[in-house]
This record gives structure tokens, C-alpha cells and sequence, in this order.
């Protein structure tokens, strides 16, 4: 029976006795395969803090040996979807400055590649961001945030699939796929969710109108509110989880 989600790996390590084989695509090495298939789950539904990879188990989850399960959980190791620890692999746990230092490469990479983009965007593009642009409005008047993620993901996937430069195509997706449970997190709110809406409407314009210079710089502003929505959730989340003062009764003489 195929895995239907990610759900059905993170589980491996609690349900041991349930052995489902996942078929894979017949292109590339097998470790490739695996590797592909376990990027796109973590894609869509990122480990949790308790959740955790086994090679045996991931092996079994597919029906193969060992060796080419490990192969692709060192390589998503390797590229910072996951850690290594002596019992299995887990989700690499961000700290603020890891956070900053990804948006700072992003701002120096996507501006420009989007930039490209715009010169020559394709009237099949166009129609995938025009469907993206509407799934994105809609899930903004529903209050969904799951939704919006996928929405967001498909824009992306739209403009990005036509940088002609493949290496900087996945190094963009991979520096984005390392912010995806800050993105879950954050799109919770729905002022952010609006602020994505705003961002994907300002590069939509700019694309549709092949104006480089506007797609470039509405993709500053778009990370530079990204970024600031992340921070201010952070800040309310710590400030939350902080103990209430102790107010000290004052004495009159």
C-alpha cells in the first residue's frame, strides 16, 4: 500500500510492525529515487521535534537494502534538510541567526533570478501563476494556512521552474525548503497571510508585464516582509512563553 504522506515515514520508528512499501519512479539510482521522494515529503510536511529517520526503517518503507536509504538520508543531511545523530536522522533545529543568515542569501539570490525571469516569461507560466495568484486569494478569505503554503509553493515552482540556471533553480529551493516550518509557522496568522497575498499580487505584476527591474525589487520587499512577519511572530512567541512579572505590593508610610 503506498505511503500517502510524510506522516507515514515520521511514524516508522512508532509503528514498526506496519511494513508498507512505497513504489518509487524508475529514473535515476535508486539512493536518487529515495532521496527525491524523502525531499518532497519533508517539503510538505517537515519532521516534527520527536520525530526521527531510520535508514533500516526507510529501507524497508521501500522495499530495498540498506545502503541506498542511507545514501539519501546522508545526502538531505549533507544539504541541511536533516541531522545525523546516533539514533537516526532529525529535523535541524533553527535558531534566529540561522534564520537571518537564510533570508541574507535568499535577498542575494531570488531578486536576481526572478529578475531573469521576467524577460522572458512564457504564456504556460503565466497561467500557472495566475492559477497560484487565485488559490492564494482564496485561501486568504478562508483563513487557511496550510492551503496558503501550497499556494505559495506553487508560485514559486511557476517562476522558478524558468531560470534557465538549474544549479541556481536548486539552490534557491533549497535554501527555501530550510525556512518551511518557519513558513507553516508564521502563515498561522492571517496578517501574514495577507502580506503574502500583497508580495505573490506585486510579483505577479511585474512578471506578467516582463519589467525585470519591478520583479526584482518586488521580491525585495516581498522577503523583506517575509522576514519581518517571522521575527514579530518569534518575538510575540517568546514573549508568551515568558513568566508573568511579580508584582510587589507597594507600602505608604
Amino acid at each position: 500500500m503506498q505511503a500517502a504522506s510524510i506522516q507515514k515515514t515520521k511514524t516508522m520508528t512508532t509503528a514498526r510492525k506496519t511494513r508498507s512499501v512505497t513504489p518509487l519512479s524508475r529514473h535515476g539510482s535508486l539512493g536518487e529515487r529515495i532521496y527525491i521522494e524523502l525531499r518532497q515529503r519533508l517539503q510538505h510536511a517537515p519532521l516534527g521535534p520527536e520525530d526521527r529517520l531510520l535508514d533500516l526503517e526507510v529501507a524497508a518503507s521501500y522495499g530495498t537494502s540498506r545502503m541506498p536509504a542511507r545514501d539519501a538520508l546522508l545526502r538531505l543531511a549533507n544539504e541541511g534538510y536533516l541531522v545525523g545523530t546516533t539514533r537516526g536522522f532529525v529535523a535541524p533545529t533553527l535558531s534566529l541567526d540561522d534564520v537571518r543568515e537564510i533570508f541574507e542569501v535568499r535577498r542575494m539570490l531570488e531578486p536576481a533570478a526572478i529578475a531573469s525571469v521576467a524577460k522572458r516569461i512564457d504564456a504556460v507560466a503565466v497561467g500557472q501563476l495566475t492559477a497560484a495568484l487565485r488559490r492564494a486569494r482564496q485561501a486568504a478569505l478562508n483563513n487557511d494556512g496550510e492551503e496558503m503554503t501550497l499556494a505559495n509553493r506553487a508560485f514559486r515552482d511557476a517562476w522558478l521552474s524558468r531560470v534557465k540556471n538549474k544549479r541556481l533553480t536548486a539552490t534557491i529551493a533549497r535554501f527555501v525548503d530550510h525556512v518551511q516550518t518557519v513558513r507553516i509557522n508564521t502563515l498561522g496568522s492571517a496578517e501574514t497571510r495577507q502580506i503574502v497575498v500583497d508580495g505573490l499580487e506585486g510579483m505577479y505584476e511585474a512578471l506578467v508585464n516582463r519589467n525585470g527591474v519591478q520583479a526584482r525589487q518586488r521580491m525585495v520587499d516581498f522577503m523583506t516582509s517575509a522576514e519581518r512577519a517571522y521575527f514579530s511572530f518569534r518575538k510575540a512567541e517568546i514573549d508568551n512563553s515568558k513568566p508573568a512579572p511579580v508584582l510587589r505590593a507597594q507600602t505608604t508610610t
